[in-house]
């Protein structure tokens, strides 16, 4: 069974308001015959860190891409910042920095450089520049790295770059799309530290993920997509508590795990006792993981 949280709970009114930095009504986007979106809608609040999970291939790039205007799109309405993407694109790109899965920074050129470049591409004033790039490089911890050339650099250093690189020109949304793909544990975990400081400074994040625990850990609100559509919307806690806040997990004697979800422990409690001796039984809180399961009939990663 499905449970989904309606979009339009919580006082979220897809029209519009100040609070709300990202409104998409319908989107539908195309490649070929092949539909990525299919009517989506969505809203984030400003200063929110808002996660979006899905499978791979659930259309997450794609949504991102045409929020953040790398991409065009077939139907729907997009604002962001109250600004209309197709009738004013200069205007809402200022609002916004990009980080794609693939680092787009320029590997011969050194930390410094590609730095200076964004700077000029973004025209910031040249008596600004210097102090930004120096200023910026502090906060990240990159200071060090400055004058190495990004292909000498570790994954986890690139993703600092390039956040550097994407937020010289003082954006008030950040899109992450796949942050950390590819990165380990500890270099998962400082960029996390990041996300969460220039979250804490007032950005407001877009994040993308098929990891769970990631969105489990950063986001305060959570959307999920799956086959191009947005099949709930929530606080990681809305979500679970949709399904049941305790869950029980056993194992049965034919080898399978199965999953039951409770309101309340009591009731975990009362239906374990009715299981045998053979059954090896867990009760514990639900995750965003049990959710995500019982929302797409899929594991996170599957395609």
């Amino acid at each position: 069974m499905l449970y989904i949280l309606d979009i339009y709970s919580n006082s979220i009114h897809l029209g519009g308001s100040p609070a709300d930095i990202i409104v998409v009504k319908g989107l539908v986007k195309r490649f070929g015959d092949e539909v990525a979106i299919d009517g989506l809608d969505l809203v984030v609040r400003e200063g929110d860190m808002f996660g979006f999970l899905g499978p791979n291939g659930a259309g997450k790039t794609a949504a991102v891409r045409v929020i953040s205007t790398l991409t065009n799109f077939q139907e729907g309405e997009i604002t962001v910042g109250g600004y209309d993407i197709l009738k004013e694109p200069k205007k809402a790109k200022r609002l916004m920095g990009v980080i794609q899965q693939h680092i787009s920074l320029d590997k011969d050129l050194t930390v410094r450089e590609n730095m200076m470049h964004h700077a000029l591409m973004y025209k910031i004033p040249p008596g600004e520049r210097k102090k930004r790039i120096e200023a910026l490089a502090g906060y990240v911890g990159l200071e060090e790295y400055m004058d190495r050339t990004i292909d000498s650099l570790s994954g986890g250093w690139k993703k600092r770059a390039a956040i550097v690189c994407s937020i010289l020109h003082e954006p008030k949304i950040l899109f992450l799309d796949e942050p950390t793909v590819g990165l380990d544990i500890q270099a998962r975990r400082l960029l996390w530290d990041l996300i969460r400081k220039l979250n804490d400074g007032g950005t407001t994040i877009f994040l993308t993920s098929h990891y769970i625990e990631e969105i489990e850990a950063l986001c305060d609100t959570v959307g999920v997509i799956d086959k191009g559509k947005l099949i709930a919307y929530g606080t990681p806690p809305d979500l679970c508590n949709k399904i049941g806040s305790t869950a029980v997990e056993y194992y049965s004697p034919h080898h399978t795990t199965e999953y039951r979800y409770f309101p309340s422990r009591n009731e975990a409690n009362e239906f374990a006792s009715t299981l045998g001796s053979e059954y090896t039984v867990i009760i514990r809180n639900t995750s965003l993981e049990d959710c995500f399961v019982e929302l797409t009939g899929k594991k996170v990663e599957d395609g």
